[in-house]
């Protein structure tokens, strides 16, 4: 696995192409969504990018979704603030 990098709002528009970019690049890519399900899961089938739902605004949440990532596929290298 390459370095891991976590892009918030990381489906969508933007966030969309900086994740794929990163995946080019060599990174292991993990990408926040907060809302629409399907197209997190779209967004997943299509690039083969890790999806993880959570607020970036809360703390609490933002906390268990980094620990589940480490524990996933490694630990957080770059963060990319898209959201």
């Amino acid at each position: 696995m390459g370095r891991v990098a976590l892009v918030t709002g990381g489906t969508r528009g933007i966030g969309k192409a900086i994740s794929v970019a990163l995946k080019e690049a060599g990174y292991t890519v993990v990408a926040n969504y907060a809302g629409n399900d399907e197209a997190a899961v779209k967004f997943k089938d299509e690039t083969g990018i890790a999806v993880y739902k959570f607020d970036v605004g809360d703390f609490d949440a933002v906390s268990a979704a980094v620990a589940k990532i480490k524990a996933d596929v490694g630990a957080v290298e770059v963060l990319v603030n898209n959201a």
